[in-house]
Formats: structure tokens, C-alpha cells, sequence
């Protein structure tokens, strides 16, 4: 009897042509990295939009400046978050990244996270685009807080507050309360004044100066990388329109579709941590 032929992984077989493909399309090029909340999670972090992401109707930026109950709200929830936000660690995908910065692949980094995971990971020029919840400001005065002082500060003004091991987090850092009516607000010592993270809230615009540190990204770029992001947010694709405009080689590694599919030189439909390291040793071979 003849040898029975053992079974080929059709789907393995094809993540590989394509990953070759990949590490054709950004060889001997210099990269910009391009990530959203993907790539976070597997460091705890939950996606927006992946499967399995909770239902949330995040807080817009009219809300918070215009009742001071939502204020209370927020930072209550933000608060109860951020204790396990903080909590999180890199995952090989953010170190990945890291290390071909250092090696000489990757120009830079354009986040859409606010989670701080690619610059304690060891990346050196990230552009964070939406901001990073380790960072308050006033916005009366301009004053700039660490989040962990003003942690210190809610935590004294609220013992009553549950402790955040049991909360459940969004990729903001943000988390749901019932009831925050007796939340104590953390003011600025300066002014007195509003505060509120450093971050770009539904409904409001991104900075005019990031978005221009991240075009002079792409702009000393060869080629984009897209990792863990549906670009639903208009920041994503406008800088991928602007590296299609170039005719750069644009390489999407996202689980589910994306907005840019139509545009990519190739899509990996896979998990960013271990496609991106299988990738990383491809370019280094």
C-alpha cells in the first residue's frame, strides 16, 4: 500500500505566501508603522470594533464640556481604568516594532492608541495621534499633569471608590459606573480649572501638529505598514491616502476587514503579535 500523503494546511500555506509577499513588498525600504488598538490587545487591552469588543457610546467632547455630571462620569470611569490600563504590559508586537526601529526598518510610529504600550516598549519617534491618558491637561490655563499625580489626588478625594480589579476597559482607558454623583472632580492647582486627559475625544479634531508629525513620517517613508487597525477613524486613512498618492507599498495586518483593503499591496487577515514577528524574520533573513 502506497504512503498516504500527509494533509497540507491549506490555510498556513496561504498565511505564508502572503507574509513573503509582505516581507517583499517592505524590504530594503524604510517603513512607517501605522497601529490602532489591535495591536493592544494581547497586552489586555480591548479593541473597539474586533470581535468580541463590548457595546460601548463613548463620551463625546460636548458632553464633557457642557455638564458637569458628565464630567463626573468620566473621571470616575477613567479613573477605575486606568489602575489596569497602567497595569498593562508590551506585547511581542509593540517590542517587534521597537526593535526594527532600532535595526533600522521602521522610520516611525503613528498610534492611534492611547495606551503609552509602543513607548515603554522601547520605540523611540511615535506620533501619538489621539493623544496619551498619561498625560492631563487644563483646559483653562494649558497646565500639564502627570495622570499618576492626579490619580493620587481623585483617590484621596474619593475613598468610596471601588477598587478596578473588576472593571471592565475600553481601548481609551475609560470604564463604566453606575452611579458617580459623588464623585469629587480633581481641579488644577494652577487656575482652578477644568482638567481632562490628554487625549482626542469622539467629536473633536486631532491636533494640527500631530497630524503634521505623522505626514512627515510617511512622507521619509517608503512603504507603510498598517498593524491592528480597521481605520474607521478618519486619522488612519487620510495617511494612508496619502502614501497611496505616493504609490507606497502599503502592508495591512489586521484580523477582519478594513477600510484601506481595496488599497493594500497585501493584507494579512491575522493576529498583529505573531504576524508581525514572523514578518520581522522574514525582513531580517
Amino acid at each position: 500500500m502506497a504512503p498516504v500523503a500527509p494533509e497540507i494546511d491549506v490555510a498556513t500555506a496561504a498565511l505564508e505566501r502572503e507574509l513573503d509577499a509582505a516581507a517583499d513588498a517592505l524590504r530594503a525600504r524604510r517603513v512607517v508603522v501605522l497601529t490602532g488598538a489591535g495591536v493592544s490587545t494581547d497586552s489586555g487591552i480591548p479593541d473597539y470594533r474586533g470581535e468580541g469588543a463590548p457595546k460601548r457610546t463613548p463620551m463625546t467632547i460636548q458632553q464633557f464640556l457642557g455638564d458637569v455630571e458628565f464630567q463626573k462620569r468620566y473621571w470616575a470611569g477613567s479613573h477605575l481604568g486606568w489602575r489596569r490600563f497602567r497595569a498593562a504590559e508590551p506585547n511581542a508586537g509593540h517590542l517587534v516594532l521597537a526593535e526594527l526601529e532600532r535595526e533600522g526598518f521602521v522610520t516611525g510610529i503613528a498610534t492611534q492608541n492611547v495606551d503609552g504600550l509602543h513607548s515603554r516598549a522601547g520605540s523611540g519617534r511615535i506620533v501619538d495621534l489621539h493623544g496619551s491618558m498619561d498625560r492631563v491637561q487644563c483646559l483653562d490655563c494649558g497646565q500639564v499633569y502627570a495622570r499618576e499625580d492626579i490619580s493620587v489626588t481623585i483617590e484621596g478625594a474619593n475613598p468610596w471608590l471601588q477598587r478596578p480589579d473588576a472593571v471592565t476597559i475600553a481601548p481609551d482607558g475609560d470604564a463604566e459606573i453606575e452611579d458617580a454623583s459623588r464623585f469629587v472632580l480633581p481641579v488644577c492647582t494652577v487656575c482652578g480649572g477644568r482638567l481632562k486627559p490628554d487625549v482626542v475625544f469622539f467629536g473633536e479634531f486631532i491636533p494640527q501638529q500631530k497630524f503634521r508629525e505623522a505626514t512627515a513620517l510617511v512622507r521619509a517613508s517608503d512603504a507603510m505598514l498598517i498593524a491592528g487597525s480597521s481605520l474607521v477613524v478618519n486619522s488612519g486613512i487620510r495617511l494612508v491616502e496619502q502614501a497611496r498618492r505616493r504609490k507606497l507599498p502599503i502592508v495591512i495586518v489586521n484580523r477582519g476587514a478594513t477600510r484601506a483593503d481595496a488599497r493594500a499591496t497585501v493584507k494579512l487577515d491575522a493576529g498583529t503579535s505573531p504576524t508581525l514577528r514572523a514578518l520581522a524574520a522574514r525582513l531580517r533573513a
